[in-house]
């Protein structure tokens, strides 16, 4: 078995579906079919049954593939290690970002570590933060990026705050949004109790949403074309000529303000590479990355 076989494991596990799998993979289906029956052969056990409606895993067989994904944790950290010992920073730094960060800031940000490592390759998974922060947990990733404050008990460094604001494509008064037509789009929990959490505190009625799309960018777009005022963050808007902006502030007078945080688990810190990112990230002023 090599780690070639246990993500072959992991994904047929996944899909439950050969076709799907060895298109993941980039291999043909009687390639898989083939390393699946030498597998089989090695093990001495049946691995799957085929039916009309896909594979189903034996005992056996979900056996291995639930210890695919420490197999193959354990295969990174080995090959993490290897490449540490070496006097040369090399190897492939494993990010988990969120989608908002990825757009924003991550190009220009590995570009400047790239020109001051350029051996170093990167891997970047990334989603919302939820799913991000579940990677970190699983060593699926090195590091992750995630807005809000999630329960996350190992190291963690604070690299960026923004003020969420009221963006509209003319002029508008506070006391005139519930009866104004408002944009949403599918936020993280944690930036949508606090926009929640600031409606209630100035408004007895629900706002008037007409519009609800799945992306900020697709809300900022439906914003600029002045079909609506949106709540989000200034990062999304401060490049955009002709917007309306105000700041949103708590009920004390303080910004409203969206948390960007860096995980990572302490252990990372053994890891150059992992060194010397978070020591990079520490340096740089993230408001200048563009």
């Amino acid at each position: 078995m090599d780690d070639r076989d246990w993500l072959i494991l992991q994904l047929l596990y996944q899909e439950k579906n050969i076709t799907k799998a060895a298109k993941l993979l980039y291999i043909s289906q009687p390639a898989l079919t083939n390393r699946l029956q030498q597998m089989e052969k090695e093990f001495g056990v049946q691995i799957v049954n085929r039916g009309r409606r896909g594979i189903h895993f034996t005992p056996q067989g979900e056996y291995l593939a639930k210890s695919a994904d420490k197999m193959i944790a354990h295969l990174q950290h080995i090959k993490d290690h290897v490449l540490n010992m070496g006097d040369k920073l090399t190897g492939t730094l494993r990010l988990g970002v969120s989608n908002f960060f990825t757009d924003y800031k991550l190009p220009g940000l590995l570009r400047l570590f790239k020109d001051k490592y350029p051996d170093v390759e990167f891997k970047v998974t990334t989603g919302w933060s939820s799913d991000v922060v579940n990677l970190l947990h699983h060593q699926d990733v090195h590091i992750a990026f995630v807005k809000g404050d999630y329960n996350w008990r190992n190291e963690k460094r604070l690299i960026f705050e923004e003020t969420v604001c009221i963006a509209s494509k003319t002029p508008i008064e506070l006391n005139d949004l519930p009866r104004l037509p408002r944009i949403d789009y599918h936020q993280d929990r944690f930036l949508k109790t606090a926009v929640d959490h600031w409606w209630s505190e100035n408004f007895n009625q629900p706002p008037s949403v007409s519009i609800h799309v799945d992306k900020a960018d697709t809300c900022k777009k439906m914003v600029e074309n002045g079909l609506g005022y949106a709540m989000l963050p200034h990062m999304l808007v401060e490049d955009v000529e002709g917007l309306h902006v105000i700041p949103m502030q708590n009920e004390d007078g303080t910004a409203l303000l969206r948390k960007t945080w860096m995980y990572f688990h302490e252990e990372s810190l053994e890891i150059k590479i992992v060194k010397a990112f978070i020591e990079f990230i520490e340096e740089i002023d993230l408001h200048d990355i563009h």
